[in-house]
């Protein structure tokens, strides 16, 4: 399986923020073979056809649809490029983080490093038309900077992302877009960095110094669901991935999960799909969830 890197030259940018246009005499390639990157990706389609395959979902590409693919995702396109109309974003969090000086930013965006919702929304076409405009001013002022630009960049992006963590929060019915209490962002981020090793509530009571209860109530209010479902949620994403895209035997997946055994992984996964890992692997291949 390909991993993409970051190509921060491309399109006439030189920065670790890129918008570009289907339209452009510069597309970004899509190929039907699996991959996965270290930066994030947004596509705005205003027009396309086909389908894409991303984690274990197949995503049917609509009108006026948005696709949120966060880094290290796998996916894989079946589409014709040349009826795409819209535009992708695509960046990386450190970058994200940096240029809104927070360091919790990019887990605040409900749309990313998501494993319960679906990662694609369908939105009204003037929806579409403004956050394209923005866009397009975004890439301009990218590709012919100002002493100002950097301002009017951050200005432009920030509203992108945020009115689309709105739509996101309302079209899944969270509890809270955005809360002011950074515990919930915080559980979350340690969660992408230790869901190998950690996958006990108390690891992260521990590791944040904060009482069961209060950690339970933030992750609930934010996220509407438990600390516990939470953390299995996750656990059983990255499960999953391993039995697609790997050809590991659950005994070698059980070890890089750090499952004591590999019957516990088992009896957790069947708990959590009712299906065996190897069932799920057979079907996933026989096209069952395709």
């Amino acid at each position: 399986m390909e991993y993409l890197e970051f190509n921060k030259t491309i399109c006439g940018v030189n920065l670790h923020l890129n918008a570009i246009d289907f339209q452009s005499e510069c597309p970004f390639e899509l190929t039907n073979a699996t991959v996965s990157a270290d930066f994030f990706q947004i596509f705005f389609l205003k027009k396309a056809e086909g389908f894409l395959q991303l984690n274990d979902e197949k995503i049917a590409l609509k009108p006026n649809s948005i696709i949120f693919i966060s880094k290290h995702q796998h996916h894989s396109w079946h589409a014709d490029v040349a009826t795409f109309e819209g535009q992708l974003l695509l960046f990386q969090d450190n970058f994200l983080n940096d240029f809104f000086s927070d360091q919790y930013f990019i887990f605040r965006l409900l749309y990313f490093y998501q494993t319960e919702f679906p990662l694609a929304i369908e939105v009204a076409p003037s929806y579409m038309d403004d956050n394209l405009l923005k866009l397009r001013e975004i890439k301009h002022e990218l590709v012919h900077p100002k002493s100002d630009s950097v301002h009017i960049i951050r200005s432009l992006l920030y509203y992108i992302l945020i009115s689309l963590n709105r739509n996101y929060f309302e079209i899944n019915k969270f509890n809270e877009a955005i809360s002011l209490d950074n515990t919930a962002y915080q559980f979350r981020k340690l969660v992408e960095k230790h869901i190998y090793t950690h996958q006990r509530v108390e690891d992260y009571v521990g590791m944040m110094k904060i009482s069961r209860i209060s950690l339970n109530k933030a992750v609930k209010a934010q996220f509407n669901v438990t600390v516990t479902d939470f953390i299995k949620s996750r656990l059983l994403f990255e499960v999953k991935m391993k039995l697609i895209h790997t050809s590991k035997t659950i005994s070698e997946i059980a070890d890089e999960l750090h499952f004591s055994e590999s019957n516990h992984l088992s009896r957790f996964f069947k708990l959590k799909t009712g299906q065996s890992p190897k069932e799920y692997r057979i079907d996933y291949q026989n096209g069952i969830y395709s």
